[in-house]
C-alpha cells in the first residue's frame, strides 16, 4: 500500500491519507495538506482569526468532498452555519442576521445554503464534558474525517493545574486521531505571547501547555496580522500563516490575505475566484 502512494505522488496525484487545506500554497508547503493521524495546531494571539482560520479548512475540505466535524466551544451549531454562510456569501454576519442584504449578496448567500444542503460539515457543541466528551465524538463519527476543534482552552476541566490540563488535551488529542485516523485540527490560544517583545511574531514556546503543543503537535500554524501590532506599517489584511513545525518537512510562512468583515482568507498568491 505504501508503496502505490508513493507511485501516485510521484505521478502528482494528492496522498490518498491527506486531506486539502483548500489554500494552495498552503497545501504544498505541507506536501498536499492535512494527513490523516496528524494533529494540526491552529494559534494565533487574541483577534487574529485563528478560529475563522481554522473554520476556513473545514469549510474548504468539505468542498472538496472530504467528511468534516467541526466541534465548538464558543459557537453553536446554528452559529457556525450563519458563519459559514457569511465567509462563503461574502458578507458581514451582521447584515445577514438583520436581513439586511442587497439582492445580489442575498441572491449569493442563498446559493451557498443550496450547496451546504447536500454538503455541510457536522457541526456540534463542545459540552460540560469536555475532553471525554470530544474524544467520544471523534471516535464515533471522525473515521477518516477532517476534525476541527475550537478550543484547547475549553478542555480544562478546573481539576488540576491548568498547563497540566491541557498538556493532557494534547496528548489525548493526538492519541484520538492517530487511532480514528482522522486529521485533527486543534485551535489554541498561546498563553505566553507577549506583544511588548522585540519581534512580535509568535513561536512555538508561546503555546505553553508544558510544551506539549511542542512535542506532540505534527504541524503548528500561526495566524500573525502585523497590523495590529504596528498599524502605521503593517498593511490591513495581510496575513502571514506561520507553519512553526511540520514534522513531515519545511517550516516558513504562508502569504494570505484576511477580510475581517466576512471573517474570510484567501491565500495571496493563488486567491479565490
Amino acid at each position: 500500500m505504501l508503496i502505490h502512494r508513493v507511485d501516485a505522488a510521484a505521478d502528482g496525484a494528492r496522498p490518498p491519507d491527506t486531506v486539502p487545506t483548500g489554500f494552495p500554497s498552503v497545501d504544498r508547503r505541507l506536501g498536499g495538506g492535512l494527513r490523516h493521524g496528524d494533529l494540526t495546531v491552529v494559534g494565533s494571539d487574541v483577534g487574529a482569526g485563528k478560529s475563522a482560520f481554522a473554520l476556513a479548512l473545514a469549510i474548504r475540505a468539505r468542498q472538496a468532498g472530504h467528511p468534516v466535524m467541526v466541534l465548538s466551544a464558543e459557537l453553536t451549531p446554528e452559529r457556525l452555519l450563519e458563519r459559514i454562510l457569511a465567509i462563503e456569501g461574502r458578507v458581514q454576519v451582521d447584515d445577514l442576521r438583520r436581513g439586511s442584504l442587497d439582492d445580489l449578496a442575498r441572491a449569493t448567500v442563498g446559493a451557498v445554503a443550496m450547496r451546504l444542503r447536500d454538503g455541510a460539515p457536522l457541526l456540534a457543541s463542545i459540552g460540560s464534558d469536555g475532553l471525554a466528551g470530544v474524544v467520544e465524538a471523534i471516535r464515533r463519527d471522525g473515521r477518516g474525517a477532517l476534525v476541527v476543534v475550537d478550543s484547547l482552552d475549553a478542555l480544562a476541566d478546573g481539576a488540576s493545574p491548568r498547563d497540566e490540563q491541557l498538556a493532557v488535551a494534547v496528548r489525548a488529542l493526538k492519541g484520538v486521531a492517530l487511532e480514528v485516523g482522522c486529521a485533527l485540527v486543534l485551535v489554541a490560544g498561546m498563553p505566553r505571547y507577549s506583544p511588548e517583545r522585540r519581534s512580535t511574531r509568535p513561536t512555538l514556546d508561546d503555546f505553553g501547555a508544558m510544551a506539549a503543543v511542542k512535542q506532540q503537535a505534527d504541524v503548528v500554524l500561526a495566524v500573525y496580522r502585523e497590523e495590529m501590532y504596528d498599524p502605521g506599517y503593517g498593511v490591513d489584511g495581510a496575513t502571514e500563516l506561520l507553519i512553526l513545525k511540520n514534522r513531515g518537512g519545511a517550516t516558513g510562512y504562508v502569504d494570505l490575505y484576511f477580510y475581517k468583515s466576512w471573517m474570510r482568507f484567501e491565500d495571496m498568491l493563488d486567491p479565490d475566484r
